[in-house]
């Protein structure tokens, strides 16, 4: 259902339990998405928190504060006609990594580089059963094709819903592994975060903060952080 500039004109929202997932009604009429699918969703914990959005509207509909419902309208209108095109897109991430360009110097960065990544890339061979390659500098450097094998199948094995979680973890962060690590829940999403920006964090250190760009990080920070949740309620069944 589009909201752009509508009125709100229900009373009542409810969850429906359909046989392969949860709708959700405004006064029993279904919502849909902007391309008139229905709007089903994977989990019932998806359907509470998307029925909350719209329960929460006031007299004039405000898409952006619906950030569920505009994630979940995506997975169905966008990434359900291109699962293989989004898939490979984001696993052509893992040849170019931001946890394997590294810095030849400064002396200080590079242990941080090393300190804070290294750990991620070994849990993503403990874990993933994929093996990257850190290098200095900014020219590419092929990974190993059969750990970019391994990290590509099972990008291709997320859901719809997954996916499009998936896709702001790993675009926002610049990174194939980080973003397997928040999908994961290997440590908490804005420590995950702070690990993407550990470059612009040095740089801040050195030289100071940049007002516009940090306005900038911040709103892709909050995005990441969605993404989280939206993951998290893909893969949750019940409280």
């Amino acid at each position: 259902m589009s909201a752009n500039k509508q009125k709100r004109f229900w009373t009542t929202t409810t969850i429906v339990t359909e046989a392969d997932g949860f709708g959700v009604a405004l006064d029993q009429r279904r919502i849909k998405t902007p391309a008139k699918a229905a709007l089903l969703l994977p989990t019932r914990v998806m359907a509470e928190a998307v029925a909350a959005e719209w329960e929460s509207q006031q007299e004039v509909i405000d898409p952006l504060s619906m950030p569920v419902t505009r994630s979940a309208n995506a997975a169905i209108d966008k990434v359900r006609h291109q699962h293989s095109e989004v898939a490979d897109m984001l696993a052509a991430y893992g040849d170019t990594d931001l946890l394997c360009y590294r810095a030849d110097a400064p002396a200080e960065l590079v242990a941080r580089q090393s300190e804070h990544w290294d750990p991620l890339l070994d849990w993503a061979h403990d874990s993933l059963g994929a093996r990257l390659i850190p290098c200095s500098g900014v020219i590419h450097q092929p990974q190993p094709e059969d750990a970019l094998a391994r990290l590509r199948e099972r990008v291709h094995r997320m859901s719809d819903f997954e996916l499009a979680a998936f896709h702001d973890l790993v675009s926002l962060s610049g990174s194939l592994i980080l973003g397997f690590a928040a999908a994961a829940g290997l440590r908490e999403a804005d420590d995950i975060w702070q690990l993407s920006r550990l470059d612009e964090t040095w740089q801040e250190e050195q030289w100071g903060v940049d007002d516009e760009a940090r306005q900038q990080a911040e709103i892709k920070r909050r995005a990441f952080l969605h993404a989280k949740r939206f993951m998290e309620l893909c893969q949750t069944t019940m409280r």
